[in-house]
């Protein structure tokens, strides 16, 4: 066998990834181009990973699919991936169709968009993206998605809002906590006084997002993931936009306001005003836990693995927000730029703590324990790594019980805990998450 092989990989091809995506838009229907066997391998995957968030209206095993065998391949699969969508529209009322590519039908060049093109023409609201496994993971796919709605489903031309926002940069179901995360910084935006589409929550429809090019600003809250999106929907609708890390409790929230503030030109007086009236709510319900947390020693060293919206979000926010040590931090996105991992770098150099944190890139999770190792030997009593905690996936667990150590699973894939709308962004957020973790620590008590 080969030692190059990646052992518990953190995600999907990108097919997995844009059929999430579309599934999580208002109406959304995916129609793949693909073997029969594409949906259920990222179906589990998903199952297994999205913190019981699985199924809905069309989603996983009850996905639309051409599902092309031998003859489709030598003598190529348009014409039943025309059938496909034909039968679809007949027995599937949706908002929006979008047709999704495998690797076989890539490789074999089947023109998806010709066929797509058509029924646009005949008044289909139907887009087509290339999400060829081997075109990434199910980041890749948001990536994809997004870039053929905003090229092929939204309007062009429309006026420009001065106060209107696009919002995304979270993966729905690759995030667990997609929905809370996207509301509450929605909620801070609006309290800004801004009008924020989101494209993916109960407040967004289809018509707000095939307005979405009237937005002056695209917020991207990722270093990672949607930004060919974001470079696209500038080129095409000239819209800016900005780019900034995840923010997670009151110390990652501020910054992220005055920035979004300055761009979209909301007057600096009414940015403090919101920012005043979230901390003072904020430190006033943290602040009856203040004694038990000094008297009870709730302070932790910490390993935190994780995606890259995650990974440093999370940092901060232990080091930060809570006064945790955190000693690794571990992300396990292969990244396709410097720029991207630099991102990350620049967020973990630049904690307000100044505490120094280890940060390596690794897709193999078996091989967290063996860098926590090359940070802190195993040695004397002094040197024992306690108390800690183990801030990642379903797949630390391991890693917590080798250090005798708590765990919470927030990056995906989180398959001990059920999500609806918790979510970890903002001031809300950053409570929900001081709970989570203090209430792992003390349930022997």
């Amino acid at each position: 066998m080969s030692e190059h092989f990646i052992e518990r990989p953190r995600y999907t091809c990108a097919q997995g990834g844009a059929a999430a995506t579309v599934t999580a838009l208002p109406g959304g229907i995916p129609i793949l181009h693909s073997p029969s066997g594409c949906a259920g391998n990222f179906a589990w995957t998903q199952n297994g990973g999205s913190a019981l968030q699985v199924g809905g209206y069309c989603g996983t095993l009850a996905i639309p699919s051409s599902s092309i065998g031998e003859r489709d391949v030598v003598f190529g699969g348009d014409s039943r991936l025309r059938e496909q969508i034909e039968n679809t529209l007949k027995v599937i009322e949706g908002s929006i169709y979008a047709v999704l590519t495998s690797c076989v039908t890539e490789v074999i060049g089947d023109d998806i968009q010709a066929v797509v093109g058509d029924f646009r023409a005949q008044g289909v609201p139907i887009i087509g993206a290339e999400t060829g496994g081997f075109r990434g993971t199910s980041y890749d796919g948001y990536d994809l998605v997004l870039q053929a709605l905003f090229r092929d489903f939204l309007e062009r031309g429309v006026a420009k809002r001065r106060k209107r926002v696009n919002l995304w940069g979270v993966v729905p179901y690759y995030d667990p906590f997609w929905r809370g995360n996207l509301e509450e910084v929605r909620r801070l935006l609006e309290a800004l006084g801004l009008e924020v589409n989101s494209f993916f929550l109960a407040e967004d429809s289809i018509d707000t997002i095939r307005q979405a090019g009237s937005a002056s600003l695209n917020i991207v809250i990722s270093q990672a993931y949607g930004l060919g999106a974001a470079r696209l929907f500038e080129e095409l609708h000239a819209t800016p936009y900005l780019s900034l890390p995840l923010p997670v409790g009151a110390g990652a929230t501020e910054p992220f306001l005055r920035a979004v503030g300055a761009a979209a030109r909301v007057s600096a007086r009414r940015v403090s005003a919101v920012i005043d009236t979230e901390h003072r709510r904020y430190y006033r319900y943290l602040e009856p836990l203040t004694d038990c947390f000094n008297d009870l020693d709730l302070q932790r060293y910490a390993v935190v693995v994780g995606d890259a919206n995650y990974a440093g979000s999370l940092t901060r926010f232990l080091a930060d927000d809570l006064g945790w040590l955190p000693e690794l931090t571990v992300c396990t996105d292969p990244f396709r730029t410097e720029e991207e991992g630099q991102h990350l770098h620049a967020q973990i150099a630049q904690l307000r703590s100044q505490y120094p944190v280890q940060l390596v890139f690794e897709t193999d999770g078996s091989r967290v324990i063996s860098h926590l190792r090359e940070q802190w030997p195993v040695g004397s009593y002094r040197n024992v790594f306690a108390p800690a905690f183990v801030v990642g996936t379903s797949l630390e667990r391991e890693l917590a019980a080798e250090l005798g150590a708590p765990q919470l699973s927030v990056s995906f894939p989180v398959s001990n805990r059920a999500v609806l709308d918790r979510g970890y962004t903002g001031y809300r957020g950053g409570l929900r998450l001081v709970e989570d973790l203090i209430g792992a620590i003390i349930p022997g008590r």
